[in-house]
């Protein structure tokens, strides 16, 4: 299909800040101007009263999470006292029907709040996790025609956070978490820079439920077949008391001694950082995922991204799990990434262009999809036009930002990935809010029972 979108009030390009239309043929934006003509062979989009934004790419989620938001146990606990009360409590619980309709909420909750690429660290394995429960993910990202990043979670032992020992979750062996994830690759992996499938090697956590030779094993395994690394880091000083405890060396030694670091790897949080570990993950290309509503709802700190960013790391942005953002907004993180770091560091660390860029193009950068995260000629027609003509956006004088300035609530009107429509008029593609709202409840309600 082609299209010509027309006279959006402004668009975020690096190449035509002046531009009102976008012409979108075979997936790619194609040209970029003002009071261009329609084609014979193109449907129109009228944009008025829209900005048009690149599409913003989630680099860490835990869709599975979606279904346990707001859990009471869980509400006023920290990170490892959390674990224990929610996801680890309900992990063995999600069956495949569950975790479809949690990622078809989470995949919603992304679209409306212009998300259209996902990467979801998916850790609901154990020894005998079926493979229909990662089906699940894949599905629900095919039939909502998103991009997504499937980061596949594993450990070999139950480690030093709670929740796997009070729960019974018995681990994989590494010789399963390969063959499993071989399986995965063979089927759903894409190569390219605008593939809609990638697999990501992702274990859980490197310092409490991974072994070293463990680690060596699947990141040679990644990098035999130019795969993403993707884990958790840092998120509380607890890894660092670990890894000292366990191992004799800081959390990020280890990580780089089981070959953990390097420009194939990112990781989400990073908020106990000091000057050395900043050095050490910029020297070696070492991405984050930074969340910053997580972080806070747990009270676990702020990530230090504007030193990461003067260091030369590339800041990305995710949603993290709704257990703990139960917004599940990409907007939500754009808007407080921008105040966050202005209320530490004063109010030039942020501009509202950078940290756009921050949950755009950095974030496809990091996942491997380059030809993602720009409206420009030549990029996937990825993008997302906000409806301003709204009156809580009618006194902005800002209006091509004013959707991150102002925040939730906020309108997609339409959306496109890989020049195909997921939003169109304001509508979810293949989607019935009232179904999938109705199949939510029930699954929420099966796992209070369970």
């Amino acid at each position: 299909m082609a299209y010509l979108i027309k006279n959006a009030q402004a668009v975020f390009s690096p190449t035509a800040a002046d531009a009102t239309d976008i012409r979108i043929s075979d997936g790619k934006i194609t040209e970029l101007g003002r009071d261009l003509a329609l084609a014979a062979d193109e449907t129109l989009i009228d944009a008025r009263g829209c900005v048009a934004w690149p599409g913003l790419v989630n680099t860490h989620h835990h869709l599975a999470q979606s279904i346990m938001k707001g859990v009471p146990g869980g509400l006023n606990q920290n990170l490892n006292d959390w674990l224990g009360s929610v996801p680890y409590r309900y992990w063995p619980k999600v069956t495949p029907e569950l975790m479809y309709h949690a990622a078809r909420l989470g995949l919603y909750e992304l679209l409306r709040s212009g998300g259209t690429t996902c990467a979801d660290h998916h850790y609901l394995y154990h020894a005998s996790t079926s493979p229909e429960l990662e089906d699940a993910v894949w599905r629900a990202a095919e039939e909502l025609g998103m991009r997504l990043v499937l980061c596949r979670g594993s450990a070999t032992s139950v480690g030093s956070h709670h929740g796997m020992i009070e729960h019974g979750i018995s681990p994989e062996t590494i010789g399963q978490i390969i063959e499993r994830l071989d399986a995965s690759r063979v089927r759903y992996h894409q190569d390219g820079g605008d593939a809609m499938r990638k697999l990501v090697v992702a274990p859980t956590s490197l310092i409490h439920s991974s072994d070293p030779d463990g680690l060596r094993e699947q990141a040679a395994y990644a990098r035999e077949f130019k795969l993403g690394m993707h884990s958790h880091l840092l998120e509380v000083d607890f890894d660092e008391v670990a890894s000292l405890k366990k191992y004799g060396k800081r959390a990020v030694d280890y990580a780089g001694d089981c070959g953990w670091l390097g420009d194939d790897v990112w990781f989400a949080h990073l908020v106990h950082c000091d000057d050395y570990i900043i050095d050490r993950l910029a020297s070696t290309g070492t991405g984050i995922a930074h969340c910053p509503t997580s972080n806070c709802r747990l009270g676990s700190g702020i990530a230090p991204a504007i030193k990461m960013e003067q260091a030369g790391m590339s800041i990305t942005l995710g949603v993290d799990g709704s257990a703990s953002a139960e917004s599940g907004s990409m907007l939500q993180e754009l808007n407080l990434a921008w105040l966050i770091h202005r209320a530490v560091h004063g109010p030039d660390a942020t501009t509202l262009e950078k940290v756009l860029g921050w949950g755009s193009r950095n974030g496809a950068e990091l996942l491997g999809l380059h030809d993602v995260g720009e409206i420009k000629v030549g990029m996937a027609a990825d993008l997302v036009l906000f409806d301003i003509n709204q009156p809580r956006f009618a006194g902005v004088h800002s209006p091509l930002t004013a959707p991150l300035m102002c925040g939730e609530p906020a309108s997609v009107k339409y959306s496109f990935i890989q020049g195909r429509p997921a939003v169109d008029n304001g509508d979810i593609c293949g989607l019935d809010e009232t179904e999938l709202t109705a199949r939510v409840q029930e699954s929420v309600a099966q796992l209070i029972r369970s």
